[in-house]
């Protein structure tokens, strides 16, 4: 995946490269057993094409409106999808945090591993993210939802309709 705008013009220069090589592959053309010849011109094509469906993830990235969290697992690449559909580099995301830019690269790098559950949420503050989750406390018959059973967590809800008392 391309995380940044530096990853973004390497790979345009690898493809350029590359089609360079299929260029001059291209020459190569009965001067070597025809199997070698097709293998490696399948090849660059293939490496072109992969390099392209990684440009196309990113801008895509940039248009996006909103992402998919399938679970929690998948947040670090979600927070750095979000960063860059936001349009922010990250120097423009280590400044709303009062970070250095390094330290983002470094979280990003070793996808947020290393980042307290508070700088986490401070990150996603930072990126203006509102994360909702249906969490499956136990199996409803037939594998559906329960939704009579759905309870709000860190939101003012009272059940039943009382109201709440202050002491």
């Amino acid at each position: 995946m391309i995380e940044n705008e530096r990853q973004r013009h390497a790979t345009l220069a690898q493809i350029e490269r590359l089609k360079g090589a299929l260029e001059t592959s291209r020459r190569a053309e009965g001067k070597m057993d025809d199997r070698i010849y097709h293998a490696m011109i399948v090849g660059i094509q293939g490496m072109i094409e992969e390099l392209k469906q990684e440009l196309r993830g990113y801008e895509e990235l940039q248009r996006a409106a909103s992402l998919h969290l399938g679970s929690a697992e998948h947040l670090p690449e979600a927070l750095i999808k979000a960063r860059i559909a936001r349009g922010y580099t990250q120097k423009d995301l280590a400044e709303r945090l009062g970070l250095q830019p390094q330290q983002i690269q470094r979280y990003e790098a070793k996808r947020y591993r290393s980042v307290s559950f508070k700088r986490l949420i401070e990150i996603m503050r930072a990126l203006d993210l509102r994360l909702e989750a249906d969490i499956p406390l136990r199996p409803t018959p037939g594998g559906g939802r329960a939704e009579a059973a759905l309870t709000a967590v860190g939101e003012e809800q009272v059940p039943y309709g009382r109201k709440r008392s202050r002491r």
